[in-house]
């Protein structure tokens, strides 16, 4: 063989060796994620474990909230009061769980508490917000990069059921492990402002592509796919399905993906992506498979409230399998923040997991 045709042959067989180490290394990942929540908990002191680690059949396992940790507290340890040590080991615990975008969304929305105070002061100094508004800001709702709770249920391990959650102000994440089986869901995710107006952070936004593709895809439809599509009814002022609520979303309105053309199920396909994609690669990949599955048909697209940013605006994403609502309204009524979250709707805090588990557990069987 000449050795030009043998260089030729460099860059494809690198590419095979290294499809083949991404193989095994996505096939580890599940074992990653209990390594690293073991880690974590080795760098706790007792008293520090017994904040955090609880029975995984307790009751406040499956409970969540939206609101901030002054209005309804949280089960686990306070992000603020560990040491450097358990800090590092608990975000080198979240990326295992989480994509790059997952982490960065998950611990933007963290400091995002913080600039709300920032910015909370900077209203009341301006005038626009009187001593005792800021004082209730500040003291008694207890949002801040410090107020998020970590809690792991059981004991992590790579075949009985364990879970990991953690929860604050515009968080709850949330996940139920057995063996290879894991569930992430609910994820509930939000930002207030959804996208910062003034002082140094002016311009950020944490949740952008949520709303973005929403916009995308509104766009992309023809004025009857719109008429379909778009419910002439008031904007929700948060998610219909949020902890506090008992309403429950049953029925199917607005678009059906089978009437999209293959430019509009594109967009349709990204913006479902978007959410997944927050997750691990074998865990966002396997949602994203059994949707595929089931079929895009069977999935339907809603949108209520204005067809541009910085107004109210909702969309539901409702499938057999799975559920995403976005809600962007806000105090101002002027489309600047936002509640989103994804469901999975046979396995929420792993319970199609679980069902399988008792089922074929030998203390069922006796």
């Amino acid at each position: 063989m000449k050795i030009g045709n043998s260089r030729k042959l460099i860059p494809f067989l690198l590419l095979i060796a290294a499809m083949s180490s991404i193989q095994v290394c996505y096939g580890q990942g599940l074992t990653t994620i209990v390594a690293a929540t073991n880690n974590f908990l080795k760098t706790l002191n007792p008293e520090e474990l017994k904040a955090t680690q609880f029975s995984f059949t307790d009751s406040l396992r499956i409970k969540w909230s939206n609101f901030p940790v002054g209005m309804v507290p949280r089960a686990g340890i306070r992000y603020g009061t560990l040491g450097d040590q358990s800090r590092v080991a608990f975000h080198d615990m979240l990326s295992t769980f989480l994509s790059s975008q997952g982490y960065l969304k998950v611990t933007g929305i963290m400091q995002l508490d913080d600039i709300l105070n920032i910015l909370s002061q900077q209203a009341f100094d301006q005038g626009k917000m009187s001593a005792g508004q800021l004082k209730n800001i500040l003291e008694k709702l207890g949002w801040g990069y410090d107020n998020y709770f970590i809690s792991i249920w059981g004991t992590p391990n790579e075949k009985e059921p364990w879970g990991f959650s953690l929860g604050g102000h515009h968080m709850a994440l949330s996940l139920t492990m057995r063996g290879k089986d894991i569930s992430f869901t609910p994820m509930f995710v939000g930002t207030d402002p959804a996208q910062i107006q003034t002082a140094k952070y002016a311009g950020w936004r944490v949740l952008s592509k949520e709303e973005d593709y929403g916009f995308l895809l509104l766009g992309f439809l023809s004025k009857a796919q719109k008429a379909k599509a778009i419910l002439t009814q008031a904007t929700p002022k948060d998610i219909i399905t949020n902890p506090e609520s008992s309403q429950r979303i049953t029925t199917y309105s607005g678009i059906a993906a089978k009437e999209f053309n293959a430019d509009q199920l594109e967009v349709f396909k990204i913006l479902i992506q978007e959410y997944l994609h927050n997750f691990e690669h074998d865990v966002a990949h396997g949602l994203y498979d059994k949707i595929v599955k089931t079929g895009f048909d069977k999935v339907y697209f809603a949108w209520i409230g204005g067809e541009q940013r910085h107004t109210p605006h909702y969309y539901i994403i409702n499938g057999p399998d799975f559920l995403i609502e976005y809600d962007n309204v806000g105090f101002q009524n002027d489309g600047n923040h936002i509640h989103a979250i994804l469901r999975q709707k046979d396995n929420d805090f792993g319970s199609d997991i679980l069902k399988d588990h008792y089922l074929n557990s030998d203390h069922h069987k006796k």
